[in-house]
């Protein structure tokens, strides 16, 4: 029998798990083949059918309902759960009858189980071929009870990329700035949730404005800008301790910081009379190193994944467009030639796409383009829909949708195909959603 994991993949994912704190271990054989779903096809395209069991033990029905919820907005996976086939009761420790499964077109079967043993928690999952009947994959967890809603992701992130061949992404968070009170009046908080809009804590108190959170691509760390009584401020902050610091205050206005890929520099954009230039700063010395001279609006910078490059906007050409250049300034080139202005690039992970805000004939859209500029799609529009951030995967998006009105801003959440379109739960209004690394 083939072991899922060697004694040294299993080691390095425990690794990745410390701040858990959780066990890995492999669970039972594994004789299925491997597939890839082509995730990445935007013409037809049907989801993988995954018959999702009732999870045996006193937590079973929890990590269960987890898994289907985060299945149910994945695109990518469609579960099915025991009311479409009979109830079909299996042992999550032995192969399943597949005849039940066949009959409701499922593709795999997910079974498992979770109990709790005092203050900790066991849960198991195995992923079978009803094809073949074979078990493709499994994995066992020990950890605080506490973390069960975090073993359900990871759980769904195991299953997401043995079916798909490409990275999970339901272990990861969203901070964001909640935004409650009236219109004229709001209080904006800067906030944390699950991506599934669990878990909500609230990181600031609301006592001075706050607003463009980012999250570092390499760590829980996250940058954002404050205004209180004195000049804008930059702050640096680690989400685990809560620990945070003024990474400067400059004068006149700053915008937009981000991380640079390695996490030890952001980018961001300060205005100097009528220009506004891009400009990186160094979080270990300080030190500041300016990008871009001219007197024109140049703003939201992003890096590609590599490093190599910065995509940004700009009003040099008369309008709001998306420019390239090198990661040390130079010559930019333009890559946005639609109709309208077009804003907020950010770079995907894999670096495929870059996504932007469009706005054109009186409405904000969402949509991403190729970094030459070639493939633009349009992936959703509405009144005011602004603020694209990528999933660590580069296959999913959030941004924020503001109807006007007396209401307020929700946040979304898309494919990269814009295939669907779901609403993420937040306990109030809420704006600039920006998407974490994965948390193992």
């Amino acid at each position: 029998m083939t072991p899922i994991f060697s004694r040294r993949q299993a080691t390095r994912l425990l690794a990745g798990l410390g701040a858990l704190p959780v066990v890995a271990a492999p669970l039972g054989p594994v004789f299925g083949q491997e597939r890839s779903l082509d995730v990445h096809s935007g013409g037809a395209f049907k989801p993988v059918p995954i018959a999702v069991t009732g999870f045996g033990g006193d937590s079973g029905g929890q990590v269960a309902s987890i898994v289907v919820n985060n299945f149910n907005h994945s695109v990518f996976i469609t579960p099915i759960g025991p009311e479409s086939f009979g109830g079909a009761v299996v042992n999550p420790d032995q192969a399943p009858v597949m005849d039940a499964f066949r009959a409701v077109n499922a593709q795999y079967v997910l079974t498992g189980r979770a109990n709790r043993d005092g203050g900790r928690v066991k849960t198991a999952f195995r992923l079978w071929d009803v094809a073949t009947g074979a078990q493709v994959t499994g994995q066992q967890y020990t950890t605080d009870a506490s973390n069960l809603r975090r073993v359900a992701h990871i759980v769904s992130d195991a299953v997401f990329t043995r079916v798909t061949g490409e990275k999970g992404f339901f272990d990861t968070r969203v901070v964001f700035i909640d935004e409650s009170g009236p219109a004229e009046h709001r209080r904006k908080r800067l906030t944390i949730m699950d991506q599934d809009g669990a878990s909500v804590r609230y990181i600031t108190r609301g006592d001075e404005l706050v607003v463009t959170p980012r999250f570092s691509p390499s760590s829980q760390d996250i940058t954002y800008m404050a205004f209180g009584n004195s000049n804008p401020r930059v702050l640096f902050m680690n989400i685990e301790t809560g620990q945070k610091e003024v990474v400067g205050n400059f004068p006149g206005m700053t915008f937009a910081p981000r991380f640079a890929p390695s996490g030890d520099k952001i980018i961001m954009s300060l205005s100097q009379g009528e220009a506004t230039n891009l400009y990186t700063m160094d979080l270990r010395s300080k030190q500041t190193a300016r990008l871009t001279d001219t007197q024109a609006i140049d703003t939201s910078p992003s890096y590609s994944p590599d490093s190599s490059r910065i995509a940004f906007e700009s009003d040099r050409g008369g309008t709001q467009q998306i420019y390239i250049m090198g990661a040390d300034g130079g010559a930019a080139q333009r890559i946005s030639f639609g109709e309208g202005r077009y804003s907020t690039p950010v770079w995907s992970p894999k670096g495929d796409y870059i996504a932007f805000t469009k706005q054109s004939k009186g409405g904000f859209g969402i949509g991403v383009m190729k970094p030459d500029g070639s493939g633009e799609r349009i992936l959703t529009e509405g009144f005011h829909n602004e603020g694209p951030t990528w999933a660590p995967n580069g296959l999913f998006l959030m941004f924020f949708r503001d109807p006007g009105g007396s209401g307020g801003s929700r946040i979304f959440m898309t494919d990269v195909f814009g295939r669907q379109e779901f609403p993420v739960p937040t306990p109030s209004f809420a704006s600039d959603p920006a998407w974490g690394p994965l948390l193992g």
